[in-house]
């Protein structure tokens, strides 16, 4: 029985990802792995476009992967792009593709995002004691996470990988000195701007993820007959290297010829966090970003409860007057309820909207004047834990279009929401933040909306509380008039 399995897809800068788990009582156990080599980032140009034959690659790739996951539904897969489909600037042209082939949504996450799902996988499958620092060097970002038991309490997603510092400075396959010490330099300079912080933390324990660090493990392993990472044996590593003096005569105990032309640069940055962080050695966890994404989405850790304490947190910082902010989503919702089958939207979106409601006041910390506008721009711009980032544009879309002229030019495309459904989403953020612009709990009558032809909007209202709140109805006959300039229908109808 499929149902009984779920999985996840890591599309990373250098290799994709599946992992396949069935569910065991409240557990899960990984019951199939594939991966496969795509080299995504190698396709990038000077411009960030990806070429179309990186593209190739990778659709290739997830043929065989949709191959795999026959009879499975959507809500047992979770697909994350990462760093170079963040970067690609025709990302959505791949994505769009990709979803054709193998069949399920696609979502490109955050850098931050991708570094709590890394310690996600790591602290599932690893036993840890007390604070410990992960370092996970991908293809494209090097993601550096400390945590405790299965709370993140810094992340940071920062811009070197292996393909992308192999393309600058290892290029031509030349190893020496000079191109090692170029490299490890720009590592400790992209650490820079966050270093202060993780030194102020601290840490008991340091764990690797991911390939670049499980060869490296096995470099220093074969050279050491020790299972850890140590400093010497990476600086052992580096010798070996520029004494080859090239990588193609590189012939080192551990080394595989698939990961021979990155090892490089994946050794540059890793040595580059070592003297950073004053390290002296490090141990190896197989979990990463795809078990990370099967906990965090299948598992214990809970990814409704991750949103909400991002939506919690952002209501206190930004001083968000919660009781409002609960008057418009429950409006909303109660509105949603009762066109969403019709209009063919499911309760995620019905979630996502309530988010966006809980939300939309919050460029209030800036001024009341273009509120929507300060809004959107928050939205758009901070860090938000446990959403990915078509569900942040959704949120900053649907605020910054929530009252004053609907100027519709100015939607950014979405992958993840198709713009029909979205504007559906916003004429109902928009009623229900008109329906309570009074500010106070018992003012509603009970609501009914319905649809009519063209996607109308028929919302029906006592004529007595129409006669006594001659504001709100002004207020509706306002937004109605917003509605007509852009060629949406509001009817209002006033019941005896």
């Amino acid at each position: 029985m499929t149902d009984q399995y779920v999985a996840t897809i890591d599309l990373g800068s250098n290799s994709f990802h599946m992992v396949i788990a069935r569910y065991h009582g409240d557990s899960l156990r990984i019951v199939d792995r594939l991966k496969q080599r795509v080299r995504l980032a190698d396709g990038l140009d000077d411009e960030q476009r990806l070429s179309r034959e990186a593209m190739e690659r990778g659709l290739d790739c997830l043929r065989l992967f949709g191959e795999r996951l026959r009879g499975f539904h959507a809500t047992q897969v979770r697909v994350a792009g990462t760093y170079t489909l963040r970067e690609a600037v025709n990302a959505q042209d791949f994505v769009r593709q990709a979803q054709q082939v193998l069949g399920f949504p696609i979502d490109i996450i955050s850098g931050n995002e991708e570094a709590r799902l890394i310690y996600q996988g790591v602290a599932h499958t690893q036993h840890t004691q007390g604070q410990v620092l992960v370092i996970d060097i991908g293809g494209g970002s090097t993601e550096l996470i400390i945590g405790e038991d299965f709370d993140c309490r810094q992340v940071s997603s920062r811009s070197m990988g292996c393909v992308s510092f192999t393309r600058k400075y290892f290029a031509d396959g030349e190893l020496s000195e000079t191109r090692f010490e170029q490299a490890i330099e720009a590592a400790e300079y992209q650490l820079v701007p966050v270093l202060g912080r993780y030194l102020g933390l601290g840490w008991g324990q340091v764990l690797g993820s991911s390939g670049t660090i499980k060869t490296l493990l096995e470099m220093c392993s074969a050279a050491t007959h020790e299972p850890v990472i140590d400093l010497p044996g990476l600086l052992h590593i580096k010798s070996q290297l520029i004494k080859a003096g090239h990588i193609d005569k590189a012939d080192i105990a551990g080394l595989s010829e698939e990961r021979k032309p990155l090892i490089a640069a994946g050794l540059s940055i890793l040595l580059g966090i070592f003297r950073s962080f004053n390290l002296d050695k490090m141990g190896f966890s197989d979990g990463a970003l795809r078990e990370g994404l099967l906990h965090a989405f299948f598992g214990r850790v809970k990814h409704h409860d991750i949103q909400l304490n991002t939506l919690q947190a952002l209501s206190r910082e930004y001083g968000i007057d919660q009781r409002q902010a609960s008057r418009v989503r429950d409006t909303a919702q109660q509105l949603f309820a009762q066109v969403a089958d019709a209009w063919g939207l499911d309760q995620g979106f019905g979630d996502l909207l309530g988010d966006a409601a809980r939300l939309h006041e919050i460029g209030l910390h800036i001024n009341f004047t273009g509120v929507h506008r300060h809004s959107a721009y928050i939205l758009g711009n901070t860090d938000l834990p446990g959403f990915t980032q078509e569900e942040q544009k959704a949120l900053a879309a649907m605020v910054r279009f929530h009252r004053k002229a609907l100027k519709l030019s100015e939607l950014e495309p979405l992958n993840y929401l198709p713009e029909q459904q979205l504007w559906r989403l916003v004429r109902l953020l928009r009623l229900a933040v008109a329906l309570n612009r009074r500010r106070q709990d018992g003012v509603l009558p009970s609501l009914e909306l319905g649809l009519g032809p063209d996607d109308e909007l028929r919302l029906s209202l006592p004529a007595g509380w129409c006669d006594r709140n001659h504001l709100l109805l002004t207020t509706l006959e306002r937004e109605q008039a917003y509605q007509a300039k852009v060629g949406w229908k509001l009817t209002l109808i006033a019941d005896s």
